[in-house]
């Protein structure tokens, strides 16, 4: 296999693809939580200790970052928290009490840290020197005398994934090169040939970059648990989700409907995984616990498919790896040939991706071959091309929720027509990622997690 001149395997990481964090956006929220966390440790491992901080939100995060909750994760970051390990109550809590005393620890000292620190910048200024993404946080440190010290700006390029202007920083990079190195679709599939599966492929290089043994599969566990924790939250939890849109929860009446024998027989294996879609996006809407799969937004459909499988085939903890690694392949190659923000390409990159991870997954736990992996993932990718993302109030609610519950639906019938259709299909997943990244490039803005097109201005029409 030769390498594409010039370009470098993929080396994203397994465990980045699946990061657990606090709702309702991996690139709102879990994104800009992780750059004011590495801002504040650089600062405190250089021994610099400001009077006070502040942090400017600009593009799509300043457009929508009120209802993405955007304000509280960047003052979180910056007062140590994690989003990893976040307690979900203290998380909500911080705004609230930095108003009333405005100033977090900072590495043995005090620094002030006020909810007023965060700044919207409510200009139109694209350019790229004031924009250099749409997801773009501007954080600065002040002296005494309100003089800036130090600035660093941090993009939000996609499902907790964040790096500085000129490097990148925020990604977690391979130990070495990869033993099964792959480029873009066609190479994870030549790779697949030689190591059982997409899946296989992505496990082998992991097992290789491990510190110690074991930790591969622990990482795995821990979003296994995190998936199923977040169903059963969603599926206790009613009434109705905050924001000011009056959505309500619908995932235990859902279930309640299944558990009653009230669903079309026929229906009853997407419904149930439908179900579990709505539990995990309610409860991401709602600001609780979550995994990117590969996005916060997009969160409900890989995991909602794989669980409502696991369950129903009694899948065992190595299949349900082996899934996990599969969906990740998918995600890892459009991450690096297009993008999973849906400020960067629309709801395509997000509920898209998740739909060709899922599709990808299913159909190898139901037998296909890798031909028919990658082409259960192309179809999910393709019939979700131009998909807007335009949350209403910037909440992701409506249309995000039920967008997940179809994106499952979709995932369904993706592996079901790559496993019964025959013959490969004549556009592949590269050239339907690139048809993507164009399509994302074109959109206008407005379609873009702007809140300013689509659904998210004509909700008095609807």
């Amino acid at each position: 296999m030769s390498a594409p001149a010039a370009r470098p395997p993929i080396t994203v990481r397994l465990l980045d693809i699946f990061r657990i964090g606090p709702g309702p956006s991996s690139s709102h929220t879990v994104g800009p939580m992780r750059a004011t966390g590495m801002f504040r440790r650089r600062l405190i491992a250089r021994g610099v200790v400001p009077a006070r901080l502040q942090v400017e939100l600009r593009g799509s995060l300043s457009a929508t970052g009120h209802g993405h909750g955007t304000d509280r994760a960047v003052l979180a970051g910056l007062a140590g928290q994690h989003p990893e390990d976040v307690d979900p109550d203290a998380f909500h809590a911080l705004a609230e009490r930095l108003g009333r005393d405005p100033s977090i620890e900072w590495g043995g000292h005090r620094v002030r840290l006020h909810p007023d620190d965060v700044v919207f910048d409510r200009s139109r200024d694209t350019s790229p020197q004031h924009l250099p993404h749409p997801n773009t946080l501007v954080c600065r440190a002040f002296d005494g005398n309100g003089a800036l010290i130090h600035e660093e700006a941090w993009l939000s390029v996609g499902g907790g994934f964040v790096q500085t202007i000129g490097d990148e920083s925020g990604k977690r990079k391979a130990p070495s090169a990869p033993v099964a190195p792959f480029w873009n679709g066609e190479s994870l599939c030549e790779q697949a040939r030689i190591h059982g599966g997409l899946g296989g492929v992505v496990l082998a290089n992991e097992r290789a970059w491990e510190e110690t043994s074991g930790a591969l599969e622990a990482g795995l566990d821990r979003i296994w648990t995190a998936f199923r924790t977040c169903v059963a939250r969603g599926l206790r939890h009613t009434g109705q989700l905050p924001g000011g849109l009056g959505v309500l929860r619908r995932a235990a009446t859902m279930q309640a409907q299944l558990q009653a024998g009230r669903v079309e027989p026929s229906y009853r294996i997407i419904a149930q995984a439908q179900a579990y879609a709505y539990a995990i996006n309610e409860e991401n809407a709602a600001g609780g616990i979550v995994v990117t799969a590969p996005t916060n937004g997009a969160a409900g459909i890989f995991p909602a498919v794989l669980l409502e499988a696991a369950e129903r085939l009694g899948l065992s903890r190595d299949q349900v790896h082996r899934a996990l690694a599969t969906g990740g392949s998918i995600a890892m190659v459009i991450k690096t040939h297009a993008s999973l923000s849906g400020a960067e390409v629309g709801c395509q990159g997000e509920v898209g991706s998740a739909t060709a991870m899922a599709a990808a997954a299913l159909c190898e736990i139901l037998g296909g071959d890798i031909d028919q992996v990658e082409r259960a993932a192309e179809i999910g990718l393709e019939h979700n091309l131009g998909l807007t993302c335009d949350p209403i109030k910037g909440l992701v609610q409506a249309p995000c929720i039920e967008r997940n519950a179809m994106g499952v639906a979709k995932a369904w019938s993706a592996a079901q027509l790559a496993l019964n259709t025959g013959e490969k299909g004549i556009v592949s997943l590269d050239k339907v990622i690139r048809v993507m990244k164009r399509t994302g490039d074109d959109m206008r803005r407005e379609y873009k997690e702007t809140s300013e097109g689509g659904l998210a201005v004509n909700l008095p029409e609807c």
